[in-house]
């Protein structure tokens, strides 16, 4: 799997549509100060991946569209195209079934960033793995800058581990394994929420169960009024008879203190009727 060219368009200093053309052996970059030869390695880590605006010199990734000068105006996007050969079929699965194999990656200002491989939409996510299983990526060690060889031979053993392990080609085996335990992580906060809204509902459903006996009773005691029957009301246990009352006979007088058990039988409506507003909300959390 090689690099054969980069094209970039709006990206920096190139506003219009360049093509850099990558030769087998050793290609070089030659010009003055100034020229944009450090926007061409820009334009690379970029389109593989890079998320960090200072790794490719600027404050934000907005910094990467071309910002205007004197005389022509800003652009609004930009875009970089890396075409790579892969004859040899060494390409990441599913995509080595493919000789040339296309990554692209477009910006827009405020919009955020589009990636494709071959003309189809991909995640940044998928972009990282994809250059990590073939040893390389915005963040390899591949990528040699200035000052870099004596930062590798002072790094710590475990950062040396890090790049051996590249070397190796598990690099996207990491990628993967991080990403799958951030789904492990986001699936056990889900579990633990749904068994809190579980709770809650069960609570709810007792308080139903419980105002739904007392509506029962507040509507006998209701039917009991207006028939005019007899309610026979036991004090301390709370044990309600009803009898009916004789034909051609008037409404015998309710025995017993029933004003406090209506009472409590219409808060008890009332504490229902904001339940059942309660618990679709609840049902949805």
């Amino acid at each position: 799997m090689k690099f054969t060219r980069l094209r970039f368009s709006g990206f920096k200093s190139f506003v219009e549509p360049t093509e850099l053309f990558i030769e087998p052996g050793l290609t070089a970059i030659v010009g003055p100060n100034g020229c944009g030869k450090s926007n061409l390695f820009d334009a690379l880590r970029w389109v593989m991946g890079e998320t960090r605006p200072t790794s490719i010199r600027g404050s934000e990734m907005d910094d990467v569209i071309f910002a205007g000068s004197a005389v022509r105006p800003a652009r609004n996007t930009a875009e970089v195209l890396l075409f790579i050969d892969n004859t040899d079929r060494s390409a990441p699965s599913p995509y080595n079934e493919y000789d040339a194999i296309e990554v692209s990656r477009r910006i827009e200002r405020e919009a955020g960033s589009v990636y494709r491989i071959n003309g189809r939409d991909v995640r940044q996510r998928d972009v990282q793995i994809f250059f990590a299983d073939a040893s390389s990526g915005a963040g390899s060690t591949a990528f040699v800058r200035q000052g870099q060889i004596g930062l590798l031979i002072s790094q710590k053993p475990l950062a040396r581990r890090a790049i051996l392990e590249e070397a190796a080609g598990i690099g996207g085996l990491h990628q993967r394994r991080h990403e799958a335990e951030l789904r492990l992580r986001a699936a056990e906060a889900n579990i633990a929420r749904l068994d809190d809204v579980i709770r809650d509902l069960d609570d709810v459903r007792v308080v139903l169960d419980d105002d739904d006996r007392v509506a029962g009773a507040d509507e006998r005691l209701e039917r009991v009024e207006q028939d005019g029957d007899v309610l026979e009301v036991e004090p301390g246990r709370g044990l309600v008879e009803e009898v009916q009352r004789p034909a051609g006979r008037r409404p015998v007088q309710l025995r017993g203190d029933l004003q406090p058990l209506g009472l409590a039988a219409r808060e008890r409506r009332r504490r229902l009727a904001e339940l059942d507003v309660a618990e679709p909300d609840l049902s949805h959390r």
